[in-house]
Order: structure tokens, then sequence, then C-alpha cells
């Protein structure tokens, strides 16, 4: 047991990293920045902000509140809208699978883990675990980066969305930048893909009773 547990720092790293990973790629999910958009008309939009999520749009409006008060204002978006631009439908289903992904890798590096450091008879179901583990870990951080670089791409290059009327949003900002979601959701990447190295780099220790078996 001390030679499994002595080969195994790294991938219980992993099982540290990819729960991190994971909770944060739930967490970009649910941010509603992911676009950060800058308008000239302030007339709905009090602030001159408003936030593109890939689930609901929002805004800081005074327009329909008492004076000195603020309501933010979200329209959320329906699988049936057209005007959404790939990107975020992509987002929408890879965040999605990658939260799906992730929690299988953790489940995987749970019972590799526990058959580690709690001395379960399975040894030879350790390392396929391990990399198993592994192969999801980094599916999940593939998942997460894909809508996270398109998206990013599309705030670079400030291409707009043809919002309808009942959204109260122009079809294109004066400007705009890459809100809250983006950075949380590549840190996310990076610990997944590291959790994924590190429980595929995991090789079974050579007992001499193993080298007798074979």
């Amino acid at each position: 047991m001390n030679s499994l547990v002595s080969t195994s720092h790294l991938q219980l790293a992993a099982f540290a990293l990819g729960t991190i990973g994971w909770i944060l790629c739930t967490v970009s999910m649910g941010i509603v920045e992911w676009r950060v958009w800058h308008v000239d008309n302030t007339t709905v939009i009090s602030s001159g902000i408003a936030w593109v999520g890939i689930w609901k749009v929002c805004f800081i409006s005074y327009l329909y509140v008492s004076p000195g008060y603020r309501e933010q204002f979200c329209h959320k978006f329906s699988g049936y809208d057209s005007f959404i631009p790939h990107e975020i439908y992509a987002a929408q289903g890879l965040l999605l699978i990658a939260m799906f992904m992730g929690l299988l890798g953790l489940a995987a590096t749970i019972f590799a883990l526990r058959n580690v450091y709690m001395g379960v008879t399975h040894k030879p179901l350790i390392a396929p675990f391990f990399l198993v583990g592994g192969f999801f870990y980094i599916s999940a951080g593939l998942c997460v980066l894909i809508p996270v670089s398109w998206n990013f791409y599309s705030v670079t290059h400030n291409q707009s969305i043809a919002f309808p009327p009942s959204y109260y949003m122009p079809s294109s900002p004066a400007a705009q930048e890459a809100g809250a979601a983006v950075p949380v959701g590549i840190v996310a990447v990076i610990l997944l893909l590291l959790s994924g190295t590190f429980s595929l780099s995991y090789r079974f220790p050579m007992t001499a009773n193993t080298i007798m078996k074979s």
C-alpha cells in the first residue's frame, strides 16, 4: 500500500485541481457577463452597459422604476431564437457536456484514489480508472476551451447580435469587452487540462510480486 500511495501524489493533486476546475466551469455557465456591451443610447439601458451571457441578456434601467432606484432587467434566450449566434449555442451545449464529463472524471478519480488510500483489493482497476478520469478531465477542458475562445474572438472583433425589439438591445454595441465569465473559463480550462495530464501520467508500481506473476 505504501508503494501505491507514494506513486499517486500527482493523482491526488489532479483530483483537487479537477474539482476546482469543474466548479469554475459550472460557475462560468451561470455568469451572465460573457460579453460586456457599451451602448450609446441610454434611454432604456440607463447605465450604458449591457451584459450578454449564454442564457440571457441583462442591463440596468431606471425607466420603469421610481426616481433614485434602479432595477436589473433580464431577458432569457429561447431555444427557438434564430438571432442567437452560433458561439452562444455552442457554449450552451459544450459547457453542459463539460460539466457532465468533469463529474465522470471526478467519479473515476475518487474510485481509483479510494483503492489506493484505503487498501482496497481492486488493484488492477487503479491505473485504468486514473486513465479514464484523465480522459474525461481533458475532454471537459476542451469543451470549455472552445466556447471561451470562440466568444472571446467575437468580442475582440466587435461582432453584433441582431436582437429583436422586445429585448430593448441595439444590434451592435459602440464597444464591447470580455466579461468575467471568460477569465473564469480560462482558469477552468487550465485546471482541467492539468488535472487530466496528471491523471494520465500514473504508472502502477512494479513490485516483486507483480514481476514474478508477469
